[in-house]
């Protein structure tokens, strides 16, 4: 599989979660994918300052990019608090 192709299944999981964030007043965006296939991500609204953005982040997002690409190591936020 591609960077290309991991980069389109990485969107696709974030496009579905995405919902879930905006009703919370929160929003994400992909920064990149790195060359060790560590997914960044970027934290809008109150994603920045809630107390459950690691939950969601892990439990959330991360499974679902992990479900979706395997390949990926892990979801990192570049301007988590946590």
């Amino acid at each position: 599989m591609t960077k290309k192709e991991i980069e389109k299944l990485v969107k696709s999981s974030i496009k579905e979660l995405r919902p879930y964030l905006e009703k919370d007043g929160g929003d994400i965006t992909l920064v990149e994918i790195d060359d060790d296939l560590m997914v960044w991500v970027e934290l809008h609204g109150s994603c920045t300052t809630c107390s459950m953005s690691h939950m969601t982040m892990k439990a959330g997002l991360e499974e679902a990019i992990k479900s979706a690409a395997p390949r990926i190591k892990g979801v990192k936020a570049i301007n988590a608090m946590i």
